[in-house]
């Protein structure tokens, strides 16, 4: 009996306004949670890597995971502490609320870049219009999204901006389309001019059979009739294809006696 009273005047002893009992029971409740939180990540883990997402939103979403356990954990050891949990709750929201307000755009970033690696509009390595920039994409961050541009220029892009902008990736898809217009006189028959640039397309390396090339009328201007030439090629090999085929076109007009106009008026004197 005397050993129990004792065990029971040594738990009953305040330290710092909370009794040894309460403290070690905190201490093993932190403890408990603590080993629930590593347990509770690695099952994270094995799930979080059998997905297909992005490796910089795995590692955004496991930090997440694990601050909420941790402060879930804390609000446990407090509450056995006798410690007023809603208080605390209360006393971090308004904090929240006044931090969240003084950094607006911080977190629109951090949301931004949230949203592009969920819904991956581009990735690493394509080629891609976005925010009023054009390159190719060299980072995805939580805050910024940084593009080479073509004249070897690395910009940093806002997500917040991204996210808000039109974004065109010329990459996604295997195949591209070019597109040429060009003018001809309208003394050249348009039978010939539309011969002579499907003629150019079989001159070029890389434009596919299939979608089959086509050359129409577009336009009937005031000096020249302009046509269009449509080609598919893969998508690698877009500029390639496109230069090509402007030179070839310009040398099949020249050996088919085409000409290709410019602006010009044509005045007629009346004698009298």
């Amino acid at each position: 009996m005397e050993l129990i009273e004792t065990l029971e005047k040594v738990l009953d002893f305040d330290v710092g306004g909370f009794s040894l009992g309460s403290l070690l029971s905190a201490a093993l409740l932190a403890l408990v949670c603590l080993l629930a939180v590593k347990l509770l990540l690695k099952a994270v883990d094995r799930m979080l890597a059998h997905s297909h997402v992005d490796a910089t939103l795995l590692g955004m979403l496991r930090s997440t995971i694990k601050v909420l356990l941790l402060f879930l954990s804390l609000l446990m050891v407090m509450g056995c502490l006798g410690i007023p949990v809603t208080s605390l709750v209360a006393v971090l929201s308004v904090a929240g609320l006044a931090i969240s307000l003084s950094i607006q755009n911080f977190l629109n970033n951090v949301a931004g870049g949230f949203q592009l690696l969920l819904s991956r509009p581009f990735k690493v390595g394509d080629y891609v219009s976005a925010g009023g920039c054009e390159g190719t994409v060299q980072e995805i961050g939580l805050f910024y999204t940084k593009i080479l541009t073509a004249d070897n220029k690395l910009v940093q892009l806002p997500n917040s901006t991204v996210v808000s902008a039109n974004i065109t990736n010329y990459t996604h898809e295997p195949r591209r389309r070019v597109e040429l217009k060009v003018t001809a006189s309208y003394d050249a028959p348009v039978d010939q001019v539309k011969e002579s640039l499907l003629s150019s397309t079989a001159q070029v390396s890389g434009v596919l059979e299939e979608p089959a090339p086509m050359a129409r009328v577009s336009a009937y201007q005031d000096s020249a009739i302009e046509y269009i030439l449509r080609v598919w090629c893969e998508t690698e090999r877009y500029w390639d294809v496109y230069f090509d085929l402007l030179e070839e076109v310009k040398r099949d007009f020249d050996s088919n006696g085409i000409e290709m106009t410019y602006p010009h008026m044509n005045v007629h004197l009346c004698g009298k």
